[in-house]
């Protein structure tokens, strides 16, 4: 959430980033609510004030025997204005807080101006694209194959856009995950393992709601929602929190299962583990001062990419533009792993800098060592990564000719096996 202040201090320079963003924002909203909530409050502040001043003189008019109805008459009607205004107040204060969730982070002034994906930055690359003396095929079909991936019997007993894993492919993608949370924990982070289901406050401390309640997935007659990414618990642990600085930074990851509607995303890589409706992510997650929040954005991604290198997967980074980052984003690197099958980079993690966007939002603070006033922390996260766009990865670029699939050697230890065959 944006800070108030700042937006109504700066409204044209607030306005003017904003409008770099993909999709149309206002301020208009939040000024107009937050003049008149500055309005009210001052009326009542002199309400207050004059009936103050009445009851004293209704006071001194009894002391001395005086007929003190008329002014007991206006204090009341004073009362009573005082209590439109107050109910008046809430209101507008509640529409001024939707009116400030809806507004998106500012992005750094940084990174690329652009209006898509077209226009993000490529940093740095790992690997040539893998190069084949034969045919590949894509992953879905080597799990067909190989009886390993299963989207037929996932649609029977759920849907489109599920899959069963089986065998050595279900061993494939417990293994994938174990090895990023033994690498990430090895690398000084806390591993929790939290809910898959958080409350509505949860959804809106992290930025997903409003914005994207359609892609979300609510379950009915509760508070609960199914979550799209190990973010929303891990971020929330610290919810209303406040945290001493000698505690920073804090590193979390976690593994969870993540559920995404994906209600926007209609006809787009609908075959295989790209674009699932549940998948499986291990998610890193950073609270740190803000002034060191873009060292730490470095470093998560530079461990998020750590499992890339290891894994011997073709990859690159690229900076997002101001038309492609996230709702609650500042500044974010993706990284796109070498996928043969459509002859392109395609995003396994996305790493991000929220600044004190959420932290706002979610009420999370830190208390500066000899200050007795919090102030709020930054919050960062990232994929370490996505699991199962991880096994697609591994399945298409590490395929043979005889058609088996070289297994990792980092990842032989967790699978008993070289190859699966």
């Amino acid at each position: 959430m944006l800070d108030i202040r700042y937006v109504c201090e700066h409204p044209e320079e607030v306005q003017a980033a904003l409008d770099k963003r993909n999709g149309s924002y206002s301020i208009e909203d939040v000024l107009a609510l937050e003049k008149s909530r500055r309005e009210i409050i001052r009326e009542v502040e002199d309400l207050k004030a004059a009936k103050n001043r009445v009851s004293e003189e209704i006071a001194r008019m009894k002391k001395s025997g005086q007929d003190a109805d008329e002014k007991i008459a206006l204090m009341k009607e004073e009362g009573e204005r005082i209590k439109e205004l107050d109910d008046k107040l809430s209101v507008i204060e509640d529409n001024l807080k939707n009116a400030v969730l809806a507004l998106p982070n500012i992005p750094n002034p940084g990174i690329p101006v652009g209006k898509d994906d077209s226009e993000n930055q490529v940093v740095r690359t790992f690997l040539e694209p893998t190069v084949f003396d034969f045919t590949p095929l894509p992953h879905w079909e080597i799990g067909e194959k190989k009886k390993i991936l299963d989207p037929a019997a996932a649609a029977k007993i759920s849907g489109a856009r599920f899959t069963v894993y089986r065998g050595l492919g279900a061993r494939l993608e417990r293994a994938v995950m174990n090895f990023m949370l033994d690498t990430h924990i090895k690398n000084g982070y806390t591993e929790v393992f939290p809910p898959f289901l958080v409350n509505r406050d949860s959804m809106v401390g992290t930025g997903q709601l409003p914005k994207f309640e359609e892609d979300m997935y609510a379950v009915k007659d509760t508070d609960f929602y199914l979550i799209p990414t190990a973010e929303v618990p891990v971020t929330n642990l610290l919810r209303n929190e406040i945290v001493e600085e000698k505690e920073l930074p804090i590193r979390y990851c976690a593994y969870t299962a993540c559920f995404r509607g994906e209600a926007g995303s209609a006809g787009r890589d609908t075959r295989g583990l790209i674009r699932q409706h549940q998948f499986n992510k291990v998610e890193l997650v950073h609270f740190c001062r803000p002034e060191e929040s873009y060292d730490e954005l470095e470093r998560l991604t530079a461990e998020a990419e750590q499992i890339l290198k290891l894994l011997k997967l073709p990859y690159r980074v690229s900076m997002l533009c101001t038309g492609d980052i996230g709702f609650s984003s500042a500044k974010t690197y993706d990284l796109e792993v070498w996928m043969p099958s459509y002859g392109r980079y395609v995003e396994i993690s996305s790493c991000s800098n929220f600044e004190t966007f959420q932290a706002r939002r979610a009420n999370i603070k830190y208390r500066p060592e000899g200050e007795k006033k919090a102030k709020l922390l930054a919050t960062l996260n990232g994929s370490g990564l996505a699991i199962g766009r991880t096994t697609a990865a591994i399945l298409e670029n590490f395929q043979n000719a005889d058609g088996s699939i070289t297994v990792p050697e980092v990842l032989r230890p967790y699978m008993g096996c070289d190859l699966i065959p």
